[in-house]
């Protein structure tokens, strides 16, 4: 049977992909994607990851961020992994979890899995499914954030940390203004191992006020 072709924005994709500097070094490195270098990067510039933390990563396949995570906390520290996709083992004190982060079983599973019930450190480098309506997709990536807002409700450590992908658009501001409201201080990152072309940024929140200031996510 033949196989349908691609179209030529694809082909230019895929070659732009394969000769990406950070995809060649992800492979020669064993880092499971590109986005491993973001993280990298972040920590390098902000130090946020440290011995004994522990930490959840949201979203987490394939794997990338919480290898980078593993290594910055292990031995003493944890990381767990979620996402609604299937991922093979990362490393050792990496717990991986299949399901939706907000579904109460999951929820559930989650604190059995952090130490103390609640995360030092959360990560997230989700992004919503992209339609090309620049409306609906500002709507899914506010949606998103304010889901990751929600687990950082019940799941953060009192002075934590939180580092999310956000993307500039309608919503930009907004999110801010929740993240201001739930953090002591909010920084804004575009690490150099992001697409010039993306409009990603991320949200770093430092020192997390507390439990009991983030509105449910209404569906």
């Amino acid at each position: 049977m033949a196989q349908p072709q691609r179209s030529p924005s694809s082909n230019r994709w895929l070659a732009e992909h394969h000769a990406d500097p950070h995809v060649l070094a992800a492979r020669r490195e064993g880092y499971r994607s590109r986005a491993a270098y973001k993280l990298l990067e972040i920590q390098e510039k902000y130090k946020l990851l440290k011995p004994g933390m522990t930490v959840l990563d949201l979203g987490a396949a394939p794997g990338g961020w919480s290898q980078v995570a593993a290594s910055l906390v292990t031995p003493q520290g944890k990381v767990v992994a979620v996402d609604l996709l299937p991922m093979a083992a990362v490393a050792p004190h990496v717990t991986v979890l299949q399901g939706d982060f907000l579904d109460d079983l999951v929820v559930d599973t989650i604190h059995q899995s952090l130490a103390g019930g609640r995360a030092q450190v959360i990560l997230s480098d989700m992004a919503a499914n992209m339609s090309g309506n620049r409306t609906l997709d500002s709507l899914r990536g506010e949606r998103l954030a304010e889901a990751v807002f929600q687990v950082v409700h019940h799941t953060l450590a009192p002075d934590g940390i939180l580092v999310m992908k956000v993307f500039q658009g309608g919503a930009f501001s907004t999110l801010m203004v929740q993240g201001k409201e739930l953090f002591r201080t909010v920084r804004m990152t575009k690490p150099t191992a992001s697409r010039d072309r993306s409009p990603e940024q991320y949200m770093i929140g430092l020192g997390f006020r507390g439990p009991g200031l983030v509105r449910e996510v209404v569906s």
